[in-house]
């Protein structure tokens, strides 16, 4: 597993990161055991980047994560988020309130403070008011956060963040089939030495390669509820593509693969080969499956043909069909 600078936190992280929203059941019921076989193949193979929030399974995956981190003397960066929980979305928001949340992601975390915490994708208009940024450098000089970034929906939100100074990373949507940020963003975000998680690097499995518009997903996995945008940003589930059109491109996309790769390690060596990504956060709900995520770091990077073919695809014809904005 090869290794990268998260920003100005100068934190070493491992390329592939684990999500962990699956923790907290959102994908489907895990059991504890299996809960404990994901954390553990990711630790046996060297992904040292842990991705949770406070609101998944409502406090559920810090919990989970937190007994690991008890009874393991190897610890991973664990990284949380604030700000979706009803106690603040969407205008609840009160200093008191999230300082109270970040306690409590401190408690189920077992931990003494939190190396990381980012926004979690909090209403534009709440974030350009500029308050939960000054909040978050407050709580950062209180020693209750090491360090603070933001989870945001857009890009112009992401541009937004650069201009506060402390900020430490971004946590944006970035794959094959949202490529915008290289273009917009990765200049800029270096310029300030922050760093970039990308969240969905495969657009919510339809750049999997396994994908199919017949497929049926549990009634509490957000590829089921939120496919429309019927609870929040439809730009979250598949990538802001109707599920039909990406399932589409994502099979006219495989035409352009060279034999011996697959679509998911295409689109996740992609990803790798930005050299402005940190990491990459790809939750999973088999221990196979982070296995393989994890080999992608030793892959060699793609061709400047396959580069260039995947770049006039998705200008051609994907980004056209994203919903909800860039």
């Amino acid at each position: 597993m090869k290794m990268r600078t998260l920003g100005k936190t100068g934190f070493k992280v491992s390329e592939i990161g684990l999500g962990c929203w699956q923790l907290g059941n959102d994908f489907g019921e895990l059991t504890e055991n299996q809960a404990t076989d994901i954390l553990d193949t990711a630790s046996e193979n060297n992904i040292t980047l842990w991705d949770t929030a406070d609101v998944y399974g409502a406090g559920l995956s810090e919990q989970r994560i937190g007994l690991w981190l008890k009874q393991h003397d190897k610890k991973p960066l664990v990284i949380t988020k604030v700000g979706r929980d009803a106690a603040l979305y969407p205008d609840g928001y009160t200093k008191e309130k999230v300082k109270q949340n970040l306690i409590s992601s401190i408690k189920r975390l077992q931990v003494e403070a939190l190396d990381l915490v980012q926004l979690h994708c909090v209403p534009p208009e709440v974030l350009y008011a500029g308050d939960l940024l000054a909040w978050m450098s407050d709580f950062q000089q209180q020693g209750l956060i090491k360090h603070f970034g933001a989870s945001v929906e857009s890009l112009q939100e992401a541009e937004f963040c650069l201009t506060q100074s402390d900020i430490a990373s971004l946590q944006i949507i970035f794959n094959i089939f949202r490529q915008d940020a290289t273009e917009k963003l990765f200049e800029k975000a270096a310029n300030n030495n922050v760093g970039i998680i990308v969240r969905l690097p495969l657009a919510s499995g339809l750049l999997s390669g396994k994908m199919s518009s017949e497929r049926e997903f549990s009634a509490n996995d957000h590829r089921n509820y939120n496919k429309n945008g019927e609870h929040f940003h439809v730009g979250e589930t598949f990538n802001g593509l109707p599920l039909t059109k990406g399932v589409e491109l994502a099979e006219r996309l495989k035409t352009l693969l060279p034999s011996d790769l697959s679509l998911h390690q295409v689109a996740m060596r992609w990803i790798l080969d930005q050299p402005q990504v940190s990491t990459i956060i790809a939750g999973t709900t088999k221990k196979e499956q982070v296995i393989a995520n994890a080999q992608i770091s030793s892959f060699p990077e793609l061709s400047a043909e396959l580069h260039q073919q995947l770049h006039d695809f998705y200008y051609e014809n994907v980004r056209q069909n994203i919903r909800g904005g860039i």
